[in-house]
């Protein structure tokens, strides 16, 4: 049985996504879930995420970015590709 291949994926969040904890309770469950990467709020009302770790547990940080928070209502999601960084944590950043 082969490792899983590390994965990094770029994420676009929108919706009523900002003021709603989403950033910190995004940090909590890739702690729980085991990737790193960030998260940070952009001017234009979404959250960006990026996560890295292997195929499963990306993918299991991509679901739960799908539906993010309680208070949180996630209209859309666009995930892309991006170039792996070996981050060893998963931060929370400040927005622009």
């Amino acid at each position: 049985m082969q490792p899983e291949q590390t994965q990094r994926k770029r994420v676009i969040v929108r919706g009523q996504v900002q003021g709603v904890g989403f950033r910190y309770y995004a940090q909590a469950e890739a702690e729980k879930i085991g990737v790193s990467g960030f998260v940070q709020n952009h001017a234009d009302g979404s959250v960006e995420a990026q996560v890295e770790g292997a195929a499963a547990s990306v993918a299991r940080m991509l679901d739960w970015l799908a539906t993010g928070p309680p208070w949180a209502v996630v209209d859309s999601v666009a995930v892309t590709d991006a170039p792996l960084e070996f981050d060893t944590q998963f931060r929370v950043r400040g927005g622009d």
